[in-house]
């Protein structure tokens, strides 16, 4: 119905796919930059194959500016909200929540390359899997100011978004139909956001 009356209307279904589109990436990226329950990597891939197969080039822009901002924006709150919980007498659910996802040997190893590198850290922690909460965690702990994290995290996101969006390239080009992209690149993005856990898993059952 939806897309009859865009039809109708003279809109072109590619137009309205976009319009949905673009929203949904922005808000499912910052979702998943607030709570770790989308794979937000996956997502941008995703995203990229599609706009490889059916849409103009200025549409790979687009994917890449909607991820790299939706992922700014939500470090930028999930940072703030962790400084609040600092400034809190009692701390606070997030500031805990924090704490959970980054085990204490990555946390005292982001706090190790935070004093070596300083916020130019933050740009490998957005690319090395499960290494953003350590680091993030690590500039709270050193009390760095929010404007200090922004400026840091600003050259992380748009790196983070063009390796992802380079995979969905990838994995567009290598196939003729879209959803064999699609799933290449999720593949592709799930296998190197777990390989890094795997690997400490088997290094812990093998050490004596």
């Amino acid at each position: 119905m939806f897309l009859g009356t865009a039809a109708g209307t003279g809109v072109p279904p590619e137009s309205t796919q976009q319009a949905i589109g673009y929203p949904s990436l922005f808000l499912l990226v910052l979702i998943g930059a607030l709570v770790p329950v989308v794979p937000t990597g996956a997502l941008v891939s995703s995203a990229a194959v599609v706009a490889f197969h059916h849409t103009a080039p200025l549409s790979l822009v687009l994917v890449f500016v909607v991820a790299a901002f939706a992922a700014y924006l939500g470090d930028l709150a999930l940072y703030w909200l962790g400084q609040r919980g600092m400034r809190s007498k009692n701390g606070s659910r997030r500031l805990e929540a924090l704490r959970r996802r980054a085990p204490e040997d990555r946390l005292a190893q982001a706090q190790e390359k935070l004093n070596e590198h300083g916020v130019a850290v933050l740009t490998l922690s957005r690319l090395v899997p499960a290494g953003r909460i350590p680091v993030m965690l690590a500039c709270l702990l050193a009390r760095m100011p929010l404007r200090e994290f922004a400026r840091g995290d600003a050259p992380a996101c748009l790196a983070w978004a063009a390796t992802y969006q380079v995979i969905g390239i990838l994995g567009g080009s290598l196939f003729r139909e879209p959803w064999e992209g699609v799933a290449a690149a999720v593949a592709l993005t799930l296998a190197v956001s777990t390989a890094p856990g795997v690997w400490r898993r088997i290094r812990g059952t093998a050490t004596p």
